[in-house]
Parts: C-alpha cells; sequence; structure tokens
C-alpha cells in the first residue's frame, strides 16, 4: 500500500508550487505534488497550492524548505509562469 501524502507548505501559485516540488526532488530525491487550494483549471497558474509529500518524507521535506536559500528571481518565476499558462493552454 502506497504511503498517505502530507501538506508540507503551501504556495502563492502554480510556479512557487512547481519551484518548490523541483528544489525537494533535486536536493532530497523526493517527490512532491501540488494540488490547487480552489478554482478549477479556468483560473491558469493562478491561485494556492498545497504542496504534498509521502509521510515517509514529511521530516526531511521539511527540513529542505527550512533552509534559507536566496529568494527566487523574478526571471525564474516569470519563465515558470509563461510555462505553466502555456501547459493550461494546451491542456
Amino acid at each position: 500500500m502506497p504511503d498517505a501524502l502530507r501538506s508540507v507548505t503551501t504556495a502563492s501559485n502554480q510556479a512557487e508550487a512547481e519551484l518548490i516540488c523541483s528544489r525537494l526532488l533535486q536536493e532530497a530525491g523526493i517527490h512532491a505534488i501540488a494540488q490547487r487550494n480552489y478554482g478549477g483549471p479556468q483560473m491558469g497558474g493562478s491561485g494556492g497550492r498545497t504542496v504534498f509529500v509521502n509521510a515517509k518524507d514529511l521530516e526531511r521535506a521539511r527540513q529542505v524548505l527550512d533552509t534559507e536559500l536566496p529568494p527566487f528571481s523574478d526571471e525564474e518565476l516569470a519563465r515558470l509562469s509563461e510555462e505553466a499558462g502555456r501547459e493550461a493552454a494546451e491542456g
């Protein structure tokens, strides 16, 4: 039986959630998923997201996210936002 998913953090939008998921995977090999808190696909990349990890990875994920890193650059957020918009339009 697979592990239950647990909420590790929230994000303001799809781009931020994707950056968090990417960071968890790159830094700790933790797979994460993000789910929109409200609304539907018509909202595109906007709207808050909750980021989930397997219960067995929860403490390690919290440690990774608690580590201070420089904030995401505007360019990185813009790029991810554009990618999310294209994916929403295609979906």
